[in-house]
This record gives structure tokens, C-alpha cells and sequence, in this order.
């Protein structure tokens, strides 16, 4: 019996979608069936999400911690993958494996030596008091800014990647041509360059901004419980309050958050076009 060209097509992708629907897909369906199971009281745990405060509060400074660690990473990131574009290979090689290199070390190693960095009497505090650039220790812990630092240091990476595996791909000859016609090298790099690298701005902010979301390890730690994210919501009342049914209806309130955020982000950026899928 011949096969239709659409089973053709999707017989190459049945080990993915298998892999999804057993590991996705179930584990969605178990937490909405904990999410409103009728012993949890049925739809309640949605009502108190939106009806409470805190939870408010909660998914707001979430959402900010992850919008500005991903300008940070953006604003820091760039110069690093326009730098490695234009390096020579050598260096270009010797830089990246710099940039790679906090990949080899755990999260949770990096978040507890930024936790050691920062203290009042950490080695920041006192090289900006040897530096005269404050008179008093800073506060740069078990706040918001000792965690966009440490969640900077750790995404920090992913971003530059990102870029660079776009930039690389531009035709530098674009840039010498625009110079022969006399535009000088702030007019070559803004009107020829930077709208080409936009794809890697998009999909670098993109998927920095969503890993920002259900980040937990250093905003736990960093944080040190005056800064409260979903995440740690979730696992507060899976481990301490065993209110699964809660911690399944914010699961799932983030994951929609999530999928929302996409959707309006790709279509206010028009992705299909900065990808080269629109006519």
C-alpha cells in the first residue's frame, strides 16, 4: 500500500514526537490533572493564583529578572561576538574557548563563589573601596543585583553563541563595499551589519529570556529569600508545603506565560522574516 506524502514526511520525526509525548507532553497532562484534581478543590488553586497578591507580585518580578538579565546579556554579548567575528582566526579560537570555558563548571559552583565574591567584605567590595569608588561596602548580595550578576555570568555565554553563529555567516566584503562607497564604519556597521545580525539578537533574546523564567539555582541562592521567583514558589510547595496540586497550577501558569511570550515576541519581531521564512 503506498503511503501518502505527509506520512512520508513525518516518518523521519517519530522518534522526536515519541520522545515528546513521553517525555513532555505526559508530564503536562499529569500536572493539569494535579492542577484540578476534584480532592484540590476542582479549579481553586487557579482562583487563589489570580485572585492572591503575592502570586501577582511573584510572576512580575520573575518576568523583570529574566527581561533584564537578557538585556544585560545582550548589551554585554554583543560587542564579545562582533569582536570574535572580526578577530583573526587564532585569536577568534583563543576567545571562544574563553567563552565557553563556564560551561565546565556547575551552576551551583559558580552561583556559591559569586555568594563568596560579593559579600560586604567579599574581593568586589574592597577592590571598589581600593578603588575609591565607594566609601562603604556595597550591598551586593540577597538582593536583585547579586542576582542579575550571577544569572548574567551564567547566561552570559549562551547569548554571545548565539550572535556569533549568526555574524560569523555575514559577508564581510558588505562592509568593505559600503566603505568604498563612503559610508564610514559607524554607517557600514549600523546600516549593513547590525540589521544582519538581527536574527542572532532575536533568537539569542528569545531563548534567553524563556531559560530567565524557570531559572532557580542562583536567584535561590543569591537572592537569599528576599527575592522570590515561580520557581522557587514550585519547589517550595513540592518540597516544604507537599501542595502538589498549587505547585502544578503555577507550572503551568508559567508555562503559559511562556508559550505567550513567544507567540507576541515572534510576532511583534516578525521571526519568519528575520529567519528568511517570509517572502
Amino acid at each position: 500500500m503506498m503511503r501518502s506524502p505527509v506520512l512520508r514526511g513525518l516518518l523521519p520525526t517519530l522518534p522526536l514526537l515519541a520522545f515528546l509525548l513521553v517525555f513532555f507532553l505526559y508530564p503536562v497532562g499529569q500536572m493539569l490533572s494535579f492542577s484540578i484534581s476534584p480532592e484540590g478543590g476542582g479549579l481553586a488553586h487557579y482562583r487563589e493564583l489570580l485572585t492572591t497578591p503575592l502570586y501577582r507580585r511573584v510572576m512580575w518580578e520573575t518576568l523583570q529578572i529574566s527581561v533584564v538579565v537578557t538585556l544585560l546579556c545582550l548589551a554585554l554579548g554583543y560587542p564579545v561576538a562582533y569582536t570574535l567575528t572580526m578577530a583573526p582566526p587564532r585569536v577568534a579560537n583563543l576567545l571562544l574557548i574563553l567563552v565557553v570555558t563556564p560551561f565546565w563548571i556547575s551552576i551551583l559552583a559558580r552561583s556559591f563563589t559569586w555568594m563568596i565574591l560579593l559579600q560586604r567584605d567579599g574581593v568586589v567590595n574592597q577592590v571598589l573601596l581600593g578603588l575609591h569608588l565607594v566609601r562603604a561596602p556595597v550591598s551586593l548580595i540577597y538582593n536583585q543585583i547579586g542576582v542579575y550578576i550571577g544569572m548574567v555570568h551564567v547566561l552570559l555565554p549562551f547569548m554571545i553563541l548565539s550572535l556569533y553563529g549568526v555574524m560569523r555567516g555575514i559577508d564581510t566584503s558588505l562592509l568593505r563595499a559600503a566603505s568604498n562607497l563612503g559610508a564610514t564604519e559607524w554607517q557600514a556597521f549600523r546600516r549593513v551589519f547590525f540589521p544582519l545580525s538581527l536574527p542572532g539578537v532575536a533568537a539569542g533574546c528569545l531563548m534567553l529570556f524563556v531559560v530567565g523564567l524557570g531559572f532557580f539555582i542562583t536567584p535561590a541562592l543569591l537572592g537569599g529569600g528576599k527575592v522570590t521567583t515561580v520557581s522557587m514558589l514550585i519547589e517550595a510547595y513540592i518540597n516544604q508545603a507537599l501542595d502538589w496540586g498549587l505547585a502544578a497550577a503555577l507550572s503551568l501558569v508559567l508555562l503559559v506565560a511562556t508559550v505567550l511570550v513567544i507567540a507576541l515576541y515572534s510576532r511583534a519581531m516578525n521571526l519568519d522574516r528575520l529567519f528568511g521564512g517570509g517572502t
